[in-house]
């Protein structure tokens, strides 16, 4: 007895992320948390490359049957591809406001010659070695040990985002054996090719309007702010997508006969790439940042995010920023142009003495609520064309080569649009008052984050507000290999899930 009180103890001391505050619940919270793991790890096991839709189905089903468990009714809205799926339960005061809760179960493709495990979709557990590197150990530990909040589960999607689909469920069990039921009705939209871009959701929000229907939307998802405090996120940009080739000749030439003569794409793109921004990261196409006005007291909003921009640079590996504007957080107010990637020719091993055929480049514009995409999208049309480029939609036939010395094939994409939400919005104040209650401090309040989730589609045809409430570990490597989740942001997570079922909505 004396063994486990002491361990208790240390658990208590050493718990980082503001997850103890002496009530309790919490004891509550870690037992439940304990007990959600091997629930975690088999929604884990289930691949959900959204590429894939006889995985996803799989996914669908698990779904279903875990959300019927708590009381759920559930309806699978249809649409081209994967269907999104509805759960609905229903409040038992009347006149209920109603609350939309969306989820994101897909996720990114893995390549497991990058993950230092066996499978991606297999969880395992790990510790932070003395090197500084990750040490896997005995999962079997998560139950015969005190949980260590700075231990880690490793798998494609523990943080983005079946985490929060797990800490989700694991809330709501414990509101069950409370025999307790908030005050207002719940809908939980889960969405199964967020990671593709949402394709079919906008459509899906149109001809399930009613079924969709509510007074407002709460979104899981994301990581919480670097300090790792409890944060709420007002908005987020949206995105739009640019393709960009370059050709030269036909096939790559012998740069020893060609080259001097034959005009090099993979320089020629580079070349106007730089055209459309300065030596400090500014976007110089003409334009692009009309309608934006950053207000002294908007600034004042963004001053009051704790942000460490010296600590930021110094993780990131770089000595100072792009000056699109004078902070981090001021910089997410503008619309951004962004290269993602560039292809042309060969490297490394595989380099060869040739001028490349073509250069491609892929770009991405992360919106915010002021900006058009389609104004944006043709700004950078005309930039290009104004720098000499013939623009073609598709890959140039004989004629078009012939009569145009520069050729740019030009394709883009809005995948969705930015979407902004008041502070003093009713779902903020309730929102706030529950992390308050739950964390005995003020969450930190982003006006906007720098990524985008599909959610404008719900504000702009529902009419609703909607914020985001993060939960994962900043540094989780979400899209790239070695996801992972801290286990003090999982339990930090349920508490919060809970302390926003058991607030009640007035």
């Amino acid at each position: 007895m004396k063994l486990i009180k002491y361990n208790l103890s240390i658990l208590l001391f050493f718990w980082s992320g503001s997850l103890i505050a002496q009530n309790i619940a919490d004891k509550d919270i870690l037992t439940y948390a304990k007990a959600s793991l091997p629930q975690l790890k088999e929604l884990l096991s289930i691949p959900n490359d959204a590429h894939h839709p006889e995985d996803m189905e799989l996914n669908v089903q698990w779904c279903e049957k875990h959300f019927t468990k708590r009381g759920f009714t559930t309806k699978r809205l249809n649409t081209p591809a994967v269907p999104l799926l509805l759960a609905e339960r229903k409040s038992t005061q009347t006149n209920a406001k109603t609350v939309l809760i969306y989820l994101q179960v897909d996720g990114q493709p893995v390549d497991p010659t990058h993950w230092f495990q066996d499978n991606p979709y297999e969880a395992v557990l790990k510790k932070q070695g003395k090197e500084g590197g990750w040490e896997q150990i005995n999962w079997e530990k998560l139950y015969t040990e005190p949980i260590n909040p700075e231990w880690r589960i490793f798998a494609r999607s523990t943080s983005d985002s079946k985490g929060a689909v797990n800490m989700f469920l694991t809330a709501m069990d414990m509101i069950g054996v409370e025999g307790f039921s908030p005050n207002y009705n719940m809908k939980v939209i889960m969405d199964f090719e967020e990671e593709l871009g949402s394709p079919n959701l906008p459509q899906a929000v149109v001809d399930y309007k009613e079924e969709l229907s509510a007074d407002m939307l709460v979104i899981f998802d994301g990581p919480r702010h670097s300090t790792n405090r409890p944060t709420l996120t007002f908005g987020a940009r949206g995105i739009a997508t640019i393709t960009l080739k370059v050709f030269g000749p036909y096939f790559p030439q012998h740069s020893g006969h060609y080259g001097n003569y034959i005009p090099n794409p993979a320089v020629r793109l580079s070349q106007l790439i730089a055209s459309m921004k300065d030596k400090d990261g500014r976007v110089t196409i003409p334009g692009f940042y009309d309608g934006i006005t950053v207000s002294q007291e908007v600034k004042k909003i963004l001053r009051s995010v704790p942000d460490d921009e010296r600590v930021i640079n110094y993780t990131m590996g770089i000595a100072s920023s792009d000056s699109v504007a004078n902070t981090y957080q001021e910089s997410l107010q503008y619309p951004s142009l962004n290269v993602r990637g560039m292809l042309s020719g060969w490297v490394g091993k595989e380099v060869r003495t040739i001028v490349p055929s073509s250069a491609t480049a892929e770009i991405d514009i992360r919106l915010v609520l002021e900006s058009d995409p389609n104004r944006l999208l043709k700004l950078v049309r005309e930039h290009i064309q104004a720098e000499g480029y013939y623009l073609t939609d598709q890959a140039p036939n004989k004629q078009e080569r012939a009569q145009h010395s520069r050729i740019c094939q030009f394709s883009s994409e809005i995948s969705y649009l930015a979407f902004r939400t008041d502070f003093d919005s009713n779902i903020g104040v309730w929102l706030d008052k529950a992390l308050t209650n739950a964390f005995h401090e003020t969450p930190i309040k982003q006006r906007t984050s720098g990524g985008s989730i599909p959610i404008s589609p719900f504000v702009n045809e529902l009419g609703i507000p909607a914020v985001t409430v993060p939960t994962v570990n900043r540094d989780n490597n979400q899209h790239s290999p070695n996801e992972n989740i801290r286990l003090g942001n999982y339990v930090d997570g349920i508490k919060t899930i809970y302390a926003i079922l058991k607030e009640p909505l007035r």
